[in-house]
């Protein structure tokens, strides 16, 4: 099926279905051949767009066992939104037409555990990375006395996916084309330690 006619919901069995070919070891990692880079120098048809962290460990098109052109990937440390990540997912909703969003989170994200840390004990990173986190920070639950620190990174990591969502969800443009049932916006996280890519509800 073109991808310009997937609708969201066939995009996301896509992808849960890849993920559990790369889980089991079967994934169908693409040769390339003349016939497919011919066609995509004429142009791209994602089936869905990937804002994700830019840990190297959690590369989109592997994990999900996509071929070339098939995802389009927005990566930036920490999933965090931006004005410049809000214009270039406008630009996959309005010139790419892609129906399904989803915002990949990792467990042990450094820059979770970072901005942790700055909610713990103040700023200690350099001042542009400190810009970064501060964009975390407002997503973050208040901390649990009982939660142990591995506890307090994997709810926290958990909320700014949520917390990007939201953010998301909160643009005029992305309440609309929701309620259109245009686009449809989902949460994932990525298990580093088992390859399983766990969609939030």
């Amino acid at each position: 099926m073109p991808a310009s006619v997937m609708t969201a919901d066939l995009a996301l069995a896509r992808l849960v279905a890849g993920n559990r070919r790369f889980r089991r070891g079967e994934a169908r990692f693409p040769t390339i051949q003349k016939e497919v880079l011919a066609a995509l120098a004429k142009g791209q048809q994602p089936y869905a767009t990937i804002i994700g962290c830019s840990d190297s460990r959690v590369p989109p098109e592997l994990i999900f066992d996509a071929g070339f052109g098939e995802l389009f990937i927005v990566r930036i440390a920490g999933n965090v939104i931006s004005a410049e990540i809000m214009g270039t997912l406008q630009y996959a909703a309005v010139h790419l037409h892609t129906q399904l969003f989803v915002v990949l989170g990792h467990d042990g994200c450094g820059a979770v555990q970072a901005a942790l840390s700055m909610q713990y004990s103040g700023p200690r990173e350099r001042v542009r990375i400190q810009r970064l986190l501060r964009r975390i920070l407002p997503g973050l639950p208040k901390p649990a006395a009982d939660q142990t620190p591995g506890q307090r990174l994997a709810t926290a990591v958990e909320a700014n996916v949520r917390w990007s969502m939201r953010q998301l969800r909160a643009t005029s443009e992305g309440r609309a084309r929701q309620l259109e049932g245009a686009i449809k916006l989902v949460g994932a996280i990525y298990e580093i330690s088992t390859g399983r890519v766990r969609f939030l509800d």
